[in-house]
Order: C-alpha cells, then structure tokens, then sequence
C-alpha cells in the first residue's frame, strides 16, 4: 500500500450519515432496458445515486461500482481479475505512476480532457502523465488543515498552526492518526517543506509530535474525531479539512475549516480508463463525464464526503452555501499555501512512522 492510501482509506470512512448512504450503493438505480454495462473500481463517493444515475440515463448504461480501500487493495483486486473485468479506476493521483508501471492504465486523448479547466496547481502532469501521453485526471482534491467548532475556538487563533501547541487548546483537541500528513502538518508548523523533509529532520519532529500529543485529548481515526467535534468532546481536529466538516455544516453550521497561514498538506484523487477495458469509448465517456462541469460538482458534494472539484467550471453548477463550505473563494490562496503530502522514500518512510509509533506510545 502506497504511503497515500492509508489516509485516503481513512478519509472515506466519514460520518454515520455517509455510512449509511453506503448501505444503499447496492440498490442503485438501474436504467430500464440497459444496452450496456460498465464497471469501475472507486471510492466512496462515486456510490452516491445522485453522481452516478445522470450518466447511467443519459447513455442508457449500467454502471458496476465496486469500493475498495487504498491504492494497495485496488491493485490487488486487478490482480485478482481477469483482463477487461475493469473499465475504469479511481486511484490516489500519487500512485498513478504505479498503476502506467503496472500496465494497466490505457492513455487517453489529451485533447478529450478539459485539461485547460483544470486548477492548474492540481493537474499534477508528472503524476497523470508520462512521456507526452496521458494516464488519469485529476478529479477532485482537498487539504488536511485544521477543523474546529468556531462557537468555542477564535477563529483567528486557526490561522496561526502554532497555536495547535498552546495551552489554551490543551485537551480540546483531537489529532488524525494518520502518521503522513501529520509529520507534514509538523514540519510545516516548523517552518520545512514537505517535499524536503529527510532524516535529519525527524529529531524536531518527533520532539513537536510528543509536544502535540501533550496537548490533545485524543489521537485517534476519522470516525472518532468526527464524532468528538460533532458531539462538542473536543473543539478541534488537526489534521481535518473540508472533506471532515463541510457535508456537516448545514446541519452543524458551528463547524468550520481553515488552512494556516504556516500552510497545509494537499491531497488529489485521479481517474482513468483500464486498458484491457472492451469498452475504451464508454469508459472514456465516463471519466469525461466525471470531469465535466456537472459531474464535478456533483461529485464533490456526493454523500461520502465532500471536497474540492479539480475542474474550475464546477463553480456555475454549485450553489452560494456549497461554495462557501468548499471555500471556493479561497482556493486561490490555500492552493499557494498548501504542500503536497511528503513522499518519502521506503527507508524515511519506515523511519517515519517509527516516529510516530513512539508518539502514539508515548
């Protein structure tokens, strides 16, 4: 499994409300009649009815969808099938390059991509592409930041990372047990790039680790922080984003997100046609729908989780309070500020989670 997946796995499990939006993926409406079927392997969020029944009906199609749980499980479940069970995937934008290694992924015309839409900060062409063709696109993304209940916390305190070690949040806070993004957020806190983190550098991190832990009331998944935040146990998630609190915000308008001045980590989510699919044209007609304006915004609103639609033309088909729970007129800056998730390699990223095993232990 991919440094990224874990998180990714992590970020699709939400709220008790999008767990039982999950329950229903396999009563998704099927088109009277369908002439035709396509199965893809995705992530929670492409279950929703509302993403997947407007394709289903405009093309006359049934659309197969099987979720599976990071970058690791998805390869294996391909390994495990035949050539041309799949026609399209979803995949961590980190790892498509696994997926061109492993063969399995069929270029796409660049010219049938709205590339130019894209936010260019998340087309991630040394991700989606190599040598001049094109693998996957970039479909939606977010941020791991900071997530508080702003009846309780200075909203003007989030803006300074720091204030994450003060005393005056001490045991208000819940922290994501994801070990990745974390060393990133405490690097960021300690003034490094993400892209640059290296062993020497683990020292101050483990140090502002055991200071974090100090301080928060619990450390623990998704699920749980979500809870505690929901419920008032704690006031703040660090580590959180939109994809944690703003499919809550109409019901829980208390709930908020922002990204530091110090900066956040970044994540992106990609999608791309099988090669071995026998429905190259189909599938490509997806993965265009998905990217299209509607399919955007649909997509990134879905039950599952919320987040960030890569293609900017999404906005238009948005309303005003959806926008504003996206942050959308903020992207801008939280795109400048933001950093990717470290990608370390397989000897730093051992060392890594030692570090943070030994935090957790602590």
């Amino acid at each position: 499994m991919s440094q990224f997946a874990e998180g990714a796995r992590s970020r699709r499990f939400l709220s008790s409300v999008a767990t039982l939006s999950l329950m229903a993926v396999s009563a998704l409406a099927t088109p009277a009649l369908a002439q035709d079927e396509l199965n893809a392997l995705v992530w929670c969020d492409h279950t929703d009815p509302a993403l997947i029944e407007p394709f289903e009906k405009a093309n006359n199609v049934k659309v197969n969808l099987k979720e599976y749980e990071g970058t690791g499980a998805g390869l294996s479940i391909i390994d495990q099938s035949r050539p041309g069970d799949w026609d399209v995937l979803v995949i961590d934008a980190v790892d498509v390059q696994r997926a061109v290694d492993k063969n399995i992924l069929a270029e796409m015309p660049a010219s049938a991509l709205p590339n130019a839409d894209i936010f260019p900060e998340v087309r991630m062409e040394a991700n989606n592409t190599r040598d001049g063709k094109t693998y996957a696109v970039t479909e939606k993304f977010g941020y791991n930041t900071v997530s508080y209940d702003k009846s309780k916390v200075d909203p003007a305190d989030m803006k300074d990372i720091n204030k994450i070690w003060s005393d005056k949040y001490k045991g208000h806070i819940a922290v994501y047990d994801y070990y990745l993004p974390m060393i990133g957020l405490t690097g960021i806190a300690l003034g490094k790039q993400t892209a640059d983190l290296k062993e020497a550098d683990l020292p101050a991190i483990r140090d502002k680790l055991f200071d974090l832990k100090k301080n928060a009331k619990q450390v623990s998944d998704v699920v749980s922080s979500q809870t505690a935040l929901a419920t008032g146990e704690v006031d703040i998630v660090f580590g959180g984003g939109e994809w944690l609190t703003a499919g809550l915000v109409k019901d829980k308008p208390n709930l908020d997100w922002t990204i530091p001045e110090q900066g956040a980590v970044r994540w992106a989510q990609s999608i791309g046609v099988m090669k071995d699919s026998k429905k190259q044209d189909l599938a490509l007609k997806f993965v265009q729908y998905i990217v299209s304006p509607e399919g955007q915004a649909r997509l990134a609103t879905s039950s599952c989780y919320w987040a960030m639609p890569a293609n900017e033309k999404a906005g238009a088909n948005l309303t005003a309070e959806q926008k504003t729970a996206l942050r959308w007129d903020e992207q801008a800056t939280y795109l400048k500020k933001a950093q990717l998730y470290p990608i370390p390699s397989p000897d730093l990223d051992a060392k890594m989670q030692d570090v943070w095993t030994e935090m957790l232990q602590k």
